[in-house]
């Protein structure tokens, strides 16, 4: 996350959030300087094979946590999308986006 200028402080491993009355934990989730969620990362074993549904899946619990973008990855491929709230879905991305504090 160095590389796209995300402040350690703000990143949270193994975080466990509530979405709708359950408990849900998140692998990793970066929180912007108002300490609302910027990025939710999803992470799955290698064995795992990423598809639709996977998205589906995070962007539904997404709704609810309003973060901006999410990535979800198996250490072999990674995806990353834009959350367009308006329309209730999401726009795939080529990278994950540089940090930018505002």
């Amino acid at each position: 996350m160095t590389a796209k200028n995300y402040p350690h402080s703000l990143i949270n491993v193994e975080k466990e959030l509530t979405v709708n009355n359950l408990k849900k934990r998140y692998d990793i989730v970066v929180f912007n300087p108002q300490g609302d969620i910027h990025l939710i990362v999803e992470c799955k074993a290698p064995s795992i094979k990423i598809d639709q549904s996977t998205f589906d899946q995070i962007a539904r619990y997404n709704l609810t946590l309003k973060a901006s973008y999410l990535m979800v990855t198996n250490g072999l491929e990674h995806y990353y999308c834009q959350m367009d709230f308006e329309a209730e879905t999401y726009v795939f991305l080529k990278d994950i986006p540089e940090y930018h504090q505002g």
